[in-house]
């Protein structure tokens, strides 16, 4: 028995009656997950959808390079082969972030995204013999709920991330796919997305975001060298901008904690290129700071307008002088990327760099998809590579903030 608020006694509460068949099965569900081993994710998703009536159920992962979706292995979760995300319906219901239905001969395949604050973690997919209105709603809570467990459980166990793992990874690729945000987010107000390559040798470069209030913060960063060594660099670059930022301060006081941390730790030798903006995005006012970063490009229509200048800044490292702070006014729809330098000096079999009135170009070509930032990121990256040989030989970061 249950003791009411004023002293007396009422029983406990017995189930919803109110309740379809999938609402109460998801409540079920809901209850069970709070306490099952992380492993236990597969057999716990594959007799959810059993209880809605679906049956050859999947879990579809985004590989590191962005490329495929790969099937979770585990208990009643079928098995096949990568799906690649430009061709399928999988892949359709990936980069749009809606689902996407397909007749077969015995009944429908769903395949639901995974969204998690704009981010996308996978697509759910299984076959029902039919889909109406009123299986929609519990479907759509469905993915809701797995999406939660693949992202609360995958910090108790590796089989989400060895999952999404097509060739071996290096240690400083391994340290540097640790220190990173969720690859993408979006809200009313902006929306953001970041890639970096070669995905699974990346070391020096990574990015760094978060949305406090009204205020987005956003920082490319660029460590010297290769390897161990520059992913240790970007480690700390990372941790500086994140304790800096944590701390309330602006801009110019950011920048000079980094260097002094970069400077401190690593000799005067050593650096890291570093672009760190503030937008509002309640207003679409922009702050940046460019220490050795390529300028970035904003794109206004689907088209790149103008490149964003600004004054002169060192490195983070080298000890430089309080930086100039450049802002720009935003308007309603504005794009801004970002990128490290890796993505322009990269030379082809004629030996030119591939250089940025190319990317400029190719920037523009895809723009015109009119595409969400998630897909538009993913679509210049893999485009770019292509044009550049398919390889990469320095590491390549691409950062895209569209104010809405």
């Amino acid at each position: 028995m249950a003791v009411s608020g004023d002293g007396g006694q009422r029983s406990a509460p017995g189930p919803d009656r109110t309740a379809g068949p999938g609402e109460h099965l998801l409540n079920v569900l809901l209850d069970r997950a709070r306490e099952f081993a992380p492993p236990l994710i597969a057999p716990l998703v594959a007799e959810a959808v059993a209880g809605l009536g679906g049956r050859e159920p999947a879990l579809l992962l985004q590989d590191y390079g962005q490329s495929v979706l790969v099937p979770l292995p585990g208990g009643g979760l079928a098995e096949g082969p990568p799906l690649p995300i430009a061709d399928s319906a999988a892949g359709e219901a990936f980069l749009r972030g809606t689902t996407v239905e397909v007749p077969q001969d015995d009944g429908m395949r769903v395949y639901l995204p995974l969204l998690d604050g704009g981010d996308e973690a996978g697509v759910l997919a299984f076959t029902l013999d039919a889909v109406d209105d009123g299986a929609r709603l519990p479907l759509r809570r469905l993915s809701a709920l797995v999406t939660d467990l693949l992202i609360t459980r995958s910090g108790y166990t590796d089989l989400v991330f060895q999952a999404r793992r097509l060739e071996p990874m290096s240690v400083a690729a391994e340290i540097q796919w640790s220190l990173l945000p969720p690859l993408s987010m979006s809200v009313p107000r902006v929306a953001v997305a970041g890639i970096l390559e070669p995905a699974y040798q990346v070391a020096g470069d990574s990015f760094d975001y978060a949305l406090n209030g009204d205020i987005l913060h956003v920082a490319t960063l660029d460590a010297m060298g290769h390897g161990l060594d520059a992913a240790t660099m970007a480690t700390v670059a990372v941790g500086a901008y994140r304790h800096a930022r944590r701390a309330g301060v602006g801009l110019a006081e950011i920048y000079a904690f980094m260097d002094r941390a970069i400077a401190e730790q690593f000799g005067p030798d050593h650096f890291v290129t570093a672009q760190m903006m503030r937008l509002d995005t309640a207003t679409g006012h922009l702050q940046w700071v460019n220490a050795g970063h390529p300028k970035p490009l904003l794109i206004r229509d689907h088209a790149v307008v103008e490149r964003l200048e600004s004054a002169t800044t060192l490195p983070v490292g080298f000890g430089g002088e309080q930086p100039v702070i450049s802002e720009r006014e935003l308007r309603h729809g504005d794009r801004v990327l970002c990128f490290t330098d890796g993505l322009v000096e990269e030379r082809g079999a004629s030996g030119e760099q591939f250089g940025e009135e190319q990317l400029i170009d190719w920037v523009d070509r895809i723009e015109r998809s009119r595409s969400g930032v998630r897909a538009t990121v993913r679509a210049l990256s893999h485009a770019l590579k292509a044009r550049r040989g398919g390889h990469t030989s320095d590491d390549a970061t691409l950062f895209l903030i569209e104010w809405r």
